[in-house]
């Protein structure tokens, strides 16, 4: 169990380092947090693996929803928006306007 954890810290570290490190398709906040976050998961699971001689350590398995949720949060920000134009937008208050229920 110990090792399957330290192996997903360290997994999850380097999918958000690599989501910091790619440029488009996301804030700079965004960025920013996965690279703090990826940060401090790879050092945590480098301390678990090298450094940590035994005794007790916490396992927090709710640590793995923030790397699920910055990696969905990548993947919806890159789809896409369609842009309309004016006349779109004007054609499409126009039907919602007319339609009665």
């Amino acid at each position: 169990m110990f090792n399957w954890y330290v192996g997903l810290l360290a997994l999850s570290g380097a999918i958000m380092v690599g989501l910091a490190l790619i440029r488009t398709g996301q804030s700079a906040a965004s960025r920013s947090i996965n690279g703090i976050f990826g940060a401090v998961y790879l050092g945590y699971a480098f301390y678990l693996a090298f450094l940590f001689d035994g005794g007790s350590y916490l396992i927090f398995f709710q640590a793995f929803i923030l790397p699920l949720v910055m990696v969905a949060n990548y993947f919806r920000n890159r789809t896409p928006q369609p842009k309309l134009t004016d006349t779109q937008k004007a054609w499409r208050e126009y039907q919602g306007g007319t339609q009665q229920h």
